[in-house]
């Protein structure tokens, strides 16, 4: 699954970092955006795989992306991150999968390998 692309949406720095870093470690390309509008402006621009989107990008709500990625990007999938809430059912809407904050990288890397299996799996 390496070349595969994903985009890391986060406005912590070092979770950005570490996330990056692990992925890369994986043969992925990876993109970072530390706030929905950098996010907006890579997926105009770039092919994107994987999303793996905080809850809470600074003062906006991550899922706030999501009908701009169902319109733009509707074949990548969305990993939603959170270490402060469950998200509220509505924000699920368009979402493939869930991790809570702090998470083992390996549940990282392996829910990008599980999404992008499902995503070639795709007719």
């Amino acid at each position: 699954m390496g070349g595969s692309t994903v985009l890391i949406v986060e406005d912590d720095p070092s979770l950005r970092l570490l996330c990056r870093v692990n992925l890369e470690l994986e043969h992925y390309h990876v993109l970072e955006a530390e706030t929905l509008a950098q996010a907006i402006a890579l997926v105009r621009s770039e092919p994107i795989d994987v999303v793996l989107l905080d809850l809470h990008v600074g003062e906006e709500l991550g899922s706030a992306l999501l009908p701009y990625l169902r319109e733009s990007r509707p074949e990548a999938a969305v990993c939603l991150l959170s270490g402060t809430s469950e998200p509220d059912p509505e924000q699920l809407e368009g979402v493939h999968a869930f991790i809570r904050k702090p998470f083992e990288l390996e549940d990282l890397t392996s829910t990008v390998q599980r999404l992008l299996a499902h995503e070639t799996a795709r007719p």
